[in-house]
């Protein structure tokens, strides 16, 4: 993973906005809705794409950049095109945030309908698996891969990491004995995933919402909680397993990205089983008012000896652009719990998890928090190391 001894160096998530000529292509080839597209000229449009991406993160000063996850149709309904046993089932719809939409369905409706589902490029459908799951997306990885080699060349940038589905964002359980042999199953088929990135000289992310979201899940006592985050974790450990501990980083969030968000949990309640995955790097939500003040967290949680965290600084639930000098304070505040050495500056989430013609956050707006985050981390980094 890349660290610095000397200063904060600042990245992000990974998803943002795709160009609207590249989801027209997407959406075609997804739903065969628009105008028809040859495979060359769409993966030449995504390669350009992940260029002009990978420019624009230099051009902010990003120390480690992505691709933007520009080829993705969303952070997990990708495993669609690269994992076998998988059935899509459109009839059947999410159910997300029970609580939150039961408390303000007025709010919520509006919300999903416009904002957070409604402008995507294909539907958000469940995925079942229903045959065993293997990875067969060996081209697409090699292809995503080998277009951020590219772009970073280009751009003169040295560092770069890319973001990976967990196997419990893979889809739902149809046909193994149990969830737990499954996600052992689709951990084993990500993991093809997860060493090509390894292999190819990048930081590999591990995308994990969900492990979070285990702990607002009211139909879930305590002890049943404990269970399946322990599941979740060891199964994405055993994916992990003989990956450089030290070139891995994992993002945990709360799914949601702008409502009222009362019913989420804590960091405090996540924080135990998030240092239990074998990374090197721990991303999460830290700027957005819900969770600025789980800081407290690292008061009392020891960040275990050559760790070191990224939180988020920049939010991607709002337009309002940070302040660096805030920015800077949140750094500091961090470096003096955990060490100035430890701590990375990051995002609370991705900024278009789908890919969808309209993000929360305006594409203009994201430039300017990035650029808000470097002059942050510069501020922090005068004050930290003099």
């Amino acid at each position: 993973m890349t660290r610095s001894t000397d200063r904060i160096l600042t990245t992000h998530v990974g998803s943002l906005p795709r160009p609207h000529d590249l989801l027209d292509m997407m959406k075609f080839r997804l739903t065969g809705e628009g105008a028809a597209v040859e495979d060359g000229a769409y993966q030449a449009r995504v390669t350009a794409a992940v260029a002009d991406i990978v420019r624009q993160q230099a051009e902010c000063g990003l120390d480690i950049v992505n691709d933007g996850e520009s080829s993705k149709p969303g952070f997990f309904v990708y495993a669609r095109q690269r994992i076998s046993g998988l059935e899509a089932r459109p009839d059947e719809k999410y159910v997300l945030y029970e609580a939150e939409r039961a408390a303000f369905p007025e709010y919520y409706a509006e919300y999903f309908a416009k904002a957070m589902l409604g402008g995507n490029v294909a539907p958000v459908v469940p995925l079942y698996a229903v045959g065993p799951v293997e990875y067969i997306g060996q081209e697409d990885i090699a292809r995503d891969l080998a277009n951020l080699r590219a772009a970073m060349d280009a751009a003169g940038c040295k560092h770069g990491f890319v973001p990976s589905t967990a196997p419990n964002s893979v889809a739902f359980n149809e046909y193994y004995k149990d969830d737990e042999e499954f996600l052992f199953a689709a951990g084993d088929a990500m993991r093809v995933e997860y060493q090509a990135i390894i292999d190819a000289g990048f930081d590999l992310q591990i995308d994990d919402p969900f492990l979070s979201d285990i702990f607002g899940d009211p139909e879930l006592d305590e002890a049943r909680k404990i269970r399946k985050a322990d599941i979740f974790v060891e199964s994405l450990n055993n994916a992990l397993r003989d990956i450089p501990e030290d070139r891995i980083r994992f993002h945990t969030c709360y799914g949601i990205n702008e409502g009222p968000r009362i019913f989420e949990p804590q960091l405090g309640e996540v924080v135990a089983h998030m240092l239990r995955v074998k990374a090197n790097v721990y991303s999460f939500e830290a700027a957005n008012p819900r969770h600025e003040h789980d800081y407290h967290v690292w008061e009392n949680t020891k960040l275990p000896d050559g760790k070191a965290i990224m939180p988020g600084v920049i939010t991607h639930a709002s337009n309002i652009v940070e302040h660096p000098e805030l920015i800077a304070e949140w750094l500091t505040r961090f470096a003096g719990l955990v060490g100035r050495e430890n701590v990375i500056a990051g995002a609370d989430c991705g900024f278009s998890s789908q890919a969808c013609y309209h993000t929360e956050v305006h594409p203009t707006v994201i430039w300017a928090k990035f650029r808000a985050m470097v002059e942050g981390a510069r501020i922090a980094s005068d004050k930290l190391w003099g």
